[in-house]
């Protein structure tokens, strides 16, 4: 599961934002691998990589970033490093179907219609009703999408970082009333065709969506879900609270007593990594007054405050279809989702839930503020280079209307976009510190916020770089943007709203995250999701003011003369960890202190009573209650993506012939079995250099603007596998790209450029990409340990696997 902390600091976000920039030189290998409590996870606070924000709430969604209270590697790429995603048929136009029907339907099952809407934009029709009995909020989209999506939001708004939601959304999710398994999300995996399951954590949300293409496990999902979330059996077990939160455990009456749990684990990780500590001072600094001033995840420190009582009510409290924002979309039926809706909420009354749950916004601070908070760092190394810097603004106390959010997420791209941005590569080219902190506009929360900062940073230079990053802005607003700046960055976010590819994210789910970042705060649901009117408006704009007229005002207003301002800066402290441990252990010595020997041999029969528990399969009986499909349920033809074989040259061509939108994709593929092994560790830097060096006639810059003017992104990465029934790996290094029809001649001859007339002549940018790939191996090693195991080991199975470890492992 995630939790999703929307301050970025770690190198990833929830949500794709149409970013330029290159993807991952070594293709993602994470995946939300549903094992024991995979279902569960946290964002940390502040990502700056990857998960859509800003305007790019219009734009696709990614994966979450960790799944089951396991961090993920920073894979997650951020839109537009996905602007070469395989092609991927939209809808054509929405499904008909008799709305008087099913609104007289509704009406007879207790539902009243509040809005109706035919959104252009995802070729849906989309009907807002009300549960008239709890005041249950339902969108229901109608498509010909096969991918159905379903998903629950609660308003869970934690008053202190006890971890509460956290913990909840593991444990509602282990059992319930008619599946009472100790984990029923594992064995439905056993018997499902999902193309996703998972649940979020957002510091005031939590999210429980699903989706999957077939209609009877769609709605098995659906159940499950529905029951886990109103009638779980975590609220009556104890134990379920001590494994997924946190209890004390003692084997032995002579030994220690130490605490235990998933979430409490989990979030003992979190607190370790620098990125993800100066995302949560820098979101708790920047709205101490409400809800955003705690940790919905969990401080380490905290968790162990919380009660079963406070849990249990918790739950009580939020949980309720009154609090409840419901979300179907797909080619299912839109009666058959109302009905399965009714079941369960009309067991329940209204109630005040609405009220209590409300998110109050941050006033504005009259001036700025300085935090600054030590981090564990190792030994190894200069720590007076390992600094880091964050400034951080709240843009605005009242919520923006739709053209200024879309002109924000504009500015966004404009400033950190792409390489060639300006206040990111200033900051990159300056030298002051090794990578990028912080990310730009965020506007996923309550109220909009700005960030920006370096990390590895000399203690000398952390003044340097604030009034870098200062200066840059006021250039900024003085100078304006190059015009041909301004031409990429609208026409790469047009080309990624009106593509619509989310990838192998489900399209549905993408557009409820949307949807969401309104609707849970009272405002209007459909809005995040039509984007034609204000983006003609703001080209309009630019067309007769000229761009500087639009955006330097924003970046006056919104961040030069802002005074709620909040700077982090981060100092390494080689003691803090030991430091931290050893409070622990005095604070677990003084319980155990408190003990009495027959309080000792308590605890210890009650450890090995809940490991007996988490060891212990369930009953035949009980597992016979989890739905699974039968082979009658599958279809029996597979899907069959068209192919044509051709040869052009003596090179072999393949071409597929799908609905796409009038977006021509191209891969052009290079066997790379030929490369010697010592210089495997090289090609990720050699993959960046040539989208990021130049060319004999255009500088970087001058490149990666022509790109974002012209086509809808290239990227150039490697790629390798196994083969089965063979020893010898598939090796390649791929150059990937798309563009509309009309210009797919563009689309060749950039990528021809790219290859045949890169310049690697800059010394210096060479630098600066190794230092930002020390950078997120350094990241990758503090958060995803298990990642790196992972990698270590399959490098030890197949020449696959050591090829892999050697581009993007520790080695």
């Amino acid at each position: 599961m995630e939790r999703v902390a929307l301050l970025r600091t770690s190198g990833r976000r929830l949500l794709h934002r149409c970013r330029g920039g290159r993807p991952a030189v070594v293709p993602a290998a994470a995946s939300s691998s549903l094992a024991r409590r995979s279902l569960s996870s946290s964002l940390p606070a502040r990502g700056y990589s990857s998960l859509p924000g800003g305007g790019a709430r219009f734009l696709a969604a990614a994966a979450p970033l960790h799944c089951s209270g396991r961090y993920w590697p920073a894979a997650t790429p951020r839109l537009a490093r996905r602007l070469s995603a395989p092609a991927v048929s939209t809808s054509p136009s929405p499904v008909p179907y008799d709305t008087d029907d099913v609104h007289e339907y509704a009406a007879k099952l207790g539902f009243e219609k509040v809005s109706e809407q035919v959104i252009d934009e995802c070729k849906s029709t989309a009907v807002l009703y009300k549960h008239k009995k709890t005041g249950a909020e339902v969108m229901s989209v109608s498509n010909d999408d096969e991918n159905k999506v379903f998903g629950i939001v609660f308003r869970t708004p934690p008053k202190n970082s006890t971890g509460i939601p956290h913990i909840l959304e593991h444990s509602v999710l282990c059992g319930s009333r008619k599946y009472p398994l100790k984990e029923p999300f594992v064995e439905l995996l056993k018997g499902s065709l999902h193309t996703f399951l998972n649940a979020f954590t957002y510091p005031d949300r939590t999210c429980y969506p699903v989706a999957s293409t077939n209609t009877k496990d769609f709605y098995n999902l659906v159940d499950v879900y529905l029951d886990a979330v109103f009638f779980p059996k975590c609220v009556e077990d104890f134990q379920t609270f001590q494994q997924e939160g946190w209890h004390y455990e003692l084997d032995n009456p002579d030994e220690e007593i130490t605490y235990k749990g998933v979430v409490f684990n989990e979030m003992k990780g979190v607190y370790s990594q620098p990125d993800n500590i100066m995302g949560r001072v820098s979101q708790q600094a920047l709205s101490p007054e409400n809800t955003y001033g705690v940790d919905s995840g969990g401080d380490p420190n905290e968790i162990p405050k919380l009660t079963f009582e406070e849990f249990k009510e918790f739950h009580s409290k939020y949980y309720h279809p009154s609090n409840a924002r419901i979300w179907f979309y797909g080619d299912d039926d839109p009666k058959e989702r109302l009905r399965v809706l009714s079941e369960y909420l009309d067991q329940f009354e209204a109630s005040t839930a609405p009220n209590e749950s409300k998110i109050w916004p941050q006033r504005l601070f009259k001036e700025p503020v300085r935090v600054i908070e030590k981090f564990p760092a190792g030994q190894e190394g200069d720590l007076t280079k390992k600094y880091m810097v964050c400034i951080n603004w709240l843009l605005s106390e009242e919520p923006l209307d739709v053209e200024t959010e879309l002109t924000l997420g504009f500015l966004d791209h404009l400033l950190l976009g792409t390489p060639a941005s300006p206040l990111r590569r200033i900051l990159l080219e300056s030298g002051l510190g090794d990578a990028i902190v912080g990310g730009g506009v965020e506007d996923e929360l309550l109220q909009p916020q700005f960030s920006i900062g370096l990390k590895g940073v000399s203690e000398d230079n952390i003044q340097k770089v604030e009034e870098l990053v200062m200066q840059t802005l006021k250039n900024l607003v003085e100078e304006g943007f190059a015009s041909d700046a301004v031409e990429a960055s609208m026409n790469t976010i047009e080309f990624a709203l009106r593509e619509n590819n989310t990838g192998s994210f489900p399209r549905g789910l993408s557009l409820m995250l949307r949807s969401i970042a309104k609707w849970i705060y009272d405002m209007d649901p459909f809005e995040p999701l039509k984007y034609e009117q204000p983006l003609q408006q703001l080209k309009s704009r630019i067309a007769e003011e000229g761009s500087k007229a639009v955006f330097s005002p924003l970046i006056e207003n919104f961040i030069l003369k802002n005074t709620h301002r909040v700077t982090v800066e981060m100092q390494p402290d080689p003691e803090k960890a030991s430091r931290d441990e050893a409070a622990e252990k005095e604070i677990l010595k003084q319980v155990k202190s408190s003990m009495t020997q027959e309080d000792l041999a308590e605890l210890a029969r009650a450890t090995k009573e809940l490991k007996e528990k988490q060891e212990t399969p369930d009953p035949p009986e009980a597992l016979k209650a989890v739905p699974c499909l039968s082979l009658q349920d599958i279809p029996k033809n597979p899907i069959h993506i068209p192919m044509e074989v051709g040869e052009i040259n003596g090179v072999k061509v393949l071409q597929h012939d799908l609905f796409t939108n009038d977006v021509v994709y191209s891969e052009v593929v290079f066997d790379m079995g030929s490369m010697k092994k010592e210089h495997l560790q090289l090609l990720p830097l050699f993959c960046q250099s040539l989208l990021e060096m130049g060319t004999k006639d255009m500088d970087f810059v001058q490149l990666n603007q022509l790109i974002g003017r012209k086509t809808g992104g290239i990227s150039v990465y490697p790629f390798t596998s196994s083969v089965r029934g063979k020893e010898d790996p598939l090796t390649r290094i791929i150059v990937r790209g798309k563009a509309m029809a009309p210009r797919v001649e563009d689309l060749f001859n950039l990528m021809y450029t790219i290859l045949q007339d890169v310049q690697f002549t800059e010394q210096q940018r060479f630098k600066q990409f190794v230092c930002q790939s020390k950078a997120r191996m350094e990241n990758r090693l503090r958060g995803s340990g298990h990642g790196i195991a992972a990698a270590r080991m399959d490098a030890k199975l197949n020449a696959a696997g050591w090829i892999g470890e050697q581009l993007g492992g520790v080695r």
